[in-house]
């Protein structure tokens, strides 16, 4: 994207703060516009806006009550339509972007069913970097085979970004390579975000989004259902994870996940992934790696 298509993302993302507010979070600078990140609010406290070099404080304290008006914006004023993302702490919103929330918790059966009484809400501007994943994907096919893939990088290092163009760019054929049949498992609604049904960011033509799912219930669900040749998913973080993964590479399909961890020594060095690698589900990995001149891909062989 271009300085001046960034900053239009931020003015988007702004369209969805209460009015007293919005005013407030237009006044920045195109540049700060431009490389925000999110837009946070906390009921008492400032308005702020994420920036790469922290949090910029603005000069308008938010009421509880914007924090409910906020919400309202987000569903279209169908609030009662969200309620299973609600409850799980986020909401979708038209356009692509995905508001966090926190406040207090209403437990049923030692299960979370609703939040009320909102304290804070993250509007994160999610921004689409079509083809930089261009140069990767071709080579993560062997015989015109898929090879199972995991992409790596710290929190914050671009995963989810980096995901969703390589699923796009699979899905669409890329680089001499057929377009692929891919089961997107999007638990925390981050990589389509899909609304009322449709993704909001572009996935691909041949991908189906199964939004908010657990990826343990997910996986199985795809398998049966979407014959997919790829299943794409994002974050693998619990050992039930990894025993639908292992379902999946049984039965012959194609993996694409994230992974937190800067590259395969601490892979190696944490129990879960350790197994995940000792079993070879995953042949290679994509390291993220940041510098100065922005982000850098890096494809390796993972240990067998």
């Amino acid at each position: 994207m271009h300085k001046n298509e960034l900053a239009a993302r931020y003015e988007q993302a702004a369209a969805i703060l209460p009015n007293r507010l919005r005013k407030v979070a237009l006044g920045l600078s195109e540049g700060e516009k431009a490389a925000a990140e999110e837009i946070r609010l906390r009921a008492g406290r400032p308005l702020t806006v994420l920036l790469p070099t922290g949090e910029l404080s603005l000069e308008a304290e938010v009421e509880p009550e914007e924090l409910e008006t906020l919400c309202d914006i987000a569903t279209e004023f169908s609030r009662y339509a969200a309620a299973e993302t609600i409850r799980e702490g986020f909401l979708p919103v038209r356009g692509g972007f995905r508001v966090g929330l926190c406040g207090s918790a209403v437990m049923k059966d030692g299960t979370n069913t609703n939040l009320k009484n909102l304290s804070s809400a993250a509007i994160r501007i999610a921004r689409e970097r079509k083809g930089i994943g261009a140069g990767i994907v071709p080579k993560l096919f062997q015989n015109g085979v898929f090879i199972s893939t995991l992409i790596l990088s710290p929190p914050g290092g671009g995963k989810t970004t980096l995901l969703r163009d390589m699923v796009r760019l699979l899905s669409e054929g890329s680089g001499g390579v057929p377009a692929q049949r891919i089961s997107l498992i999007d638990e925390r609604g981050e990589v389509a975000v899909v609304y009322r049904g449709q993704p909001q960011m572009d996935v691909g033509p041949h991908t189906d989004v199964l939004d908010a799912c657990p990826k343990a219930l997910g996986i199985p669900l795809v398998l049966r259902a979407m014959n997919p040749q790829i299943i794409a998913v994002d974050e693998i973080t619990v050992r039930e994870d990894l025993a639908a993964v292992h379902m999946a590479a049984g039965c012959g399909v194609g993996l694409l996940a994230t992974i937190h961890a800067s590259g395969v020594p601490e892979l190696l060095g944490k129990p879960l992934y350790r197994q995940l690698l000792e079993d070879q589900v995953f042949r290679l990995a994509v390291r993220i790696v940041g510098s100065e001149s922005g982000r850098a891909y890096e494809l390796e062989a993972l240990p067998c």
